[in-house]
């Protein structure tokens, strides 16, 4: 009797991140170890493979097509279905199929791989040294791709034909370059210039030697990296950090440091596994380490007065390079003047940033989608501050199939995100909606993200303030291409971008402290209590008002909002004799105290992102700011490692029409006699971070007792301060309350286009 082998053909469609990453090279190689025929390729919409063979073969093919993928493959849905054999003889890859309609996700850009890395530093290697050097497991994706199927004619590499080496590579489906679309080598790929401040090539014999002597030398030098340029100077040179703040127009806002090696950064800071596990990851984000100061020889000029220090790894071999030939910490800043988009042309920059560069590092691999470094702190997990390179255009997952729908985002930090499926595409950071080159970056991204992920919004989501330049797009938009205009509420948008990441549908307690926020009433909210789901949100408490004396002005100068507190809190005629503030020049004074009289500019606000200003300068510690939340930093900053007494200032909580306020009079009376007393500002500052701590306690545990929700989600920039968010978390669990926070969007104004998608998805009808 003869055994006959029965057949099968297995049609497989898998859908996630499986282009770009290696997929289609680890299918023929697993076909091959499998003894299977058929084929596999790339399309719009997923990567679809046919493959015949015996049941239990195709059953070790399928469990391991999921469980060995490369690192870099995030397998969303594998679809299988099983039919008669065809009679394949061969296991091929087949050409890309596009197709109208469909989309794939995209990978981000990944981080230099270990491999590549030896290349680079291997003297007989034709890749020695090699800037550009990349393969399928790592180098650029998000920002050379212009369409999708990712292949090498739809990216910013079709100019550059490969050479007969590359090519083999290209060709192999063995070779871990095989169809890695940035393939190149020296022969073949983009390549380094050095060109002076006035636009002029230099000709030297090795542009990395030229380079790391210009930098110890102590000038500031533009690089071309993936995703824009770069400001670099010699972070332990006080001198050259100084140049490059004065000509970036950047006074005392943090500086982010690329250093070499992880054992480099040890001599610098403090790295927890999580935090060592992060920096080494194939995203490799700027990170906020604990900076150890007393043994760093990075200027504190770097990070002023703050105990935190942004230090990445390089992530690209030109980076890897770099920082080996000259063996110093450099600083790595966005190549822009305060406030506008990165660079990413090489035009663009010899316009925009002479005058600030001495020297430019150019290449000609073009950039198609700017891309920011990405900012991440480790409280227990990894949190989101800036969410760019290496993490977008990667979606967030949505535990519900959502509309076509392009949410606006806010104006500072701003994101879009635009979904479709059970996709919400959160854009990287865009940046402050301030001018009209952020604005034209805005608009280019939103264009190439419809593009890529094939999205014809039906619905478009905005922010409530009339003034913001994306609230102003989005009205526009919507009159222009036919969308249904859905505002949503600052703070809903941030508790539900809160809820959605952690997929919580609620309702829950959101409590959103910020610094910002237009409020339902016409005032501007920032310190609110909300019952919050999905759908709908209801105010159940805020922080006491008053008055935001010259509305930007006290936003830039937290002396008005110590004085707004003391004056409306403790009365026009309180003396301010012992207290800094007290010391304000008398006719700008009484200018206050009649604009506080009259009402004069000066909107009335719940703010807590003000209050953390108003006990800044009621401290002594900030009276003017340079960046947003300088003084509420500055102030944390000073609290000691060692926490000692649980001391906090007393305060009140009163019921107003039904809505819950705090009140703060009893804090404000309290503090003024301990400054006056000159009682350490570090005590004063933990008392103030424990009362805050307190007052989210206090209200979330009244709420949760009326309306029996036990569940509290913590969102808005305030939360950034990680000794508010250590000790509220904390005071809540103490009330029996369990709490979720930010991780993978940012809790400041870069995730609000998150929660205005979601929200927008289901009020809009």
């Amino acid at each position: 009797m003869v055994l006959v082998r029965v057949k099968k053909l297995a049609k497989i469609k898998v859908q996630g991140v499986v282009q770009g990453v290696g997929f289609r090279p680890f299918v023929y190689r697993l076909a091959g170890e499998c003894n299977l025929k058929g084929w596999v390729r790339n399309t719009s919409g997923s990567v679809e493979i046919e493959v015949e063979g015996g049941e239990k073969t195709l059953k070790s093919f399928l469990n391991d097509l999921e469980t060995k993928a490369p690192p870099m493959a995030c397998i969303e849905k594998v679809e299988t279905t099983f039919h008669p054999p065809k009679g394949y003889t061969k296991f091929k890859i087949w050409d890309s199929l596009s197709q109208e309609g469909r989309y794939q996700l995209v990978s981000p850009d990944i981080a230099t791989c270990e491999d590549c890395k030896r290349e680079l530093f291997s003297p007989a290697d034709r890749r020695f040294r090699y800037p550009f050097t990349n393969c399928t497991n790592c180098g650029p994706r998000f920002t050379i791709i212009e369409d999708i199927p990712y292949d090498r004619p739809k990216t910013t590499m079709r100019k550059f034909e490969m050479c007969p080496e590359c090519q083999q590579e290209y060709n192999n489906p063995l070779d871990r370059r095989f169809h890695a679309q940035p393939n190149a080598c020296p022969k073949c790929g983009p390549g380094l210039e050095l060109v002076g401040g006035g636009g002029n090539p230099i000709k030297v014999n090795d542009v990395f030697k030229a380079i790391s002597k210009l930098l110890k030398a102590g000038r500031i030098l533009a690089i071309r990296g993936l995703g824009g340029f770069h400001l670099a100077c010699d972070a332990t040179n006080e001198e050259a950090v100084n140049l490059l703040r004065a000509r970036k127009r950047r006074p005392s806002k943090p500086l982010a440091v690329m250093v070499g090696t992880i054992e480099e950064i040890e001599n610098h800071c403090f790295i927890s596994s999580e935090e060592r596990k992060l920096l080494q990851s194939p995203q490799c984000p700027i990170v906020l380490l604990r900076w150890k100061h007393s043994s760093s020889n990075i200027s504190p000029a770097v990070a002023p007065n703050l105990k935190y220090l942004g230090v990445m790894l390089p992530y690209t071999p030109l980076h890897h390079i770099l920082l080996r030939e000259t063996g110093i910490p450099l600083v790595m800043t966005s190549g822009n003047i305060s406030e506008e988009p990165i660079a990413k042309d090489n035009d663009e920059a010899l316009r925009r940033l002479r005058g600030i560069a001495d020297y430019f590092v150019l290449h000609n691999r073009d950039i198609y989608a700017r891309y920011d470094d990405s900012v991440y702190v480790v409280e227990g997990v990894p949190q989101a501050m800036r969410r760019a390179r290496s993490y977008a255009p990667y979606p967030i997952f949505l535990p519900f199939r959502a509309k076509q729908i392009l949410a606006c985002g806010a104006e500072m930090k701003n994101t879009f995100c635009l979904t479709k499926d059970e996709h919400a595409f959160l854009s990287q950071h865009i940046g402050d909606m301030e001018n009209e080159e952020t604005l034209d970056h805005f608009e280019n991204t939103i264009e190439l993200y419809q593009k890529l992920f094939r999205i014809e919004p039906e619905i478009v989501a905005y922010d409530m303030h009339p003034e913001y330049l994306s609230t102003k797009y989005a009205l526009q938009a919507g009159l222009e291409q036919g969308l249904r205009p859905t505002p949503v509420q600052h703070h809903h948008a941030h508790i539900v971008s809160c809820l959605v990441e952690n997929k919580v549908e609620g309702p829950v307690i959101g409590v959103a402290f910020d610094g910002t926020g237009y409020g339902t009433d016409g005032t501007i909210w920032g310190g609110e209590f909300l019952l919050s789901d999905w759908r709908s949100c209801q105010r159940v408490g805020h922080l006491e008002y008053v008055p935001l004396l010259g509305g930007v002005a006290a936003i830039r100068r937290p002396y008005r909002m110590a004085l707004s507190y003391l004056c409306t809190l403790l009365g026009e005629d309180f003396s301010l004799e012992g207290l800094p503030v007290g010391k304000l020049n008398p006719v700008e004074l009484e200018i206050i105290k009649q604009q506080l009289k009259r009402g004069v500019n000066s909107p009335l606000t719940s703010s807590a992102g003000r209050l953390f200003d108003a006990v800044s300068a009621l401290a002594g510690v900030r009276e003017e700011i340079d960046y947003e939340a300088q003084a509420a930093i500055e102030l944390e900053m000073l609290v000691p490692d060692k926490l000692g007494e649980e001391k906090s200032y007393p305060f009140s909580i009163v019921k107003d029409q039904g809505i819950r306020v705090v009140k703060l009079e009893e804090l404000f009376s309290t503090m003024v006699q301990d400054v006056r007393h000159q009682i350490p500002v570090p005590v004063i500052s933990l008392k103030f971070h424990n009362a805050m701590a307190q007052i989210i306690a206090e209200m979330c545990k009244l709420v949760a007792k009326e309306s029996g929700i036990t569940q509290v989600a913590l969102s808005g920039g305030v939360f950034q301060n990680r000794l508010l968010l250590k000790l509220a978390t904390s005071a809540l669990h103490k009330n029996n309350l369990s709490v979720i926070t930010h991780h993978l969007v940012p809790c400041n104004d870069g995730g609000i286009s998150l929660g205005q998608a979601v929200i927008a998805n289901f009020v809009s009808i």
